[in-house]
């Protein structure tokens, strides 16, 4: 009888073990909406295209590091031609605010907080204030 229960119990656990994942997103209230991110009103581009910028803003933000640290390239010439300052806080943040745009995004994805903001500074709060 003892055997019985033990077995029982480490079946259970196995069971809740392995559909962990499904009834904890169940149990989320998670919704299936994208966040309504605030656009910069003034721009009518940004630096890529969206679906890029959506899928591989970190490899552009990597790739600028290393050009600007490694290879003191500081300009950005843009698919449309025009030329930007490789810069987090001068450009991207020019636009873009962290906590309307960045904190949104990520935490709607579920990826890791964007570890930008170790270094670099957000304007907005320094200025203590939203746009």
């Amino acid at each position: 009888m003892r055997k019985k229960i033990g077995i029982l119990a480490v079946l259970l656990g196995f069971f809740i073990l392995v559909t962990f994942p499904l009834w904890h997103s169940v149990g989320m209230r998670h919704s299936l909406e994208p966040p309504n991110l605030v656009l910069p009103a003034n721009q009518k581009n940004c630096v890529m295209p969206v679906a890029y910028m959506r899928s591989s803003h970190m490899f552009l933000l990597l790739n600028w590091r290393e050009l600007v640290v490694r290879h003191d390239q500081h300009t950005f010439r843009s698919f449309d031609g025009k030329s930007y300052n490789m810069s987090l806080t001068g450009t991207c943040l020019g636009c873009h605010n962290k906590q309307q745009f960045c904190d949104r995004c990520h935490t709607y994805m579920g990826v890791q907080t964007p570890n930008c903001f170790n270094c670099h500074v957000d304007p907005m709060a320094l200025r203590g204030g939203m746009r």
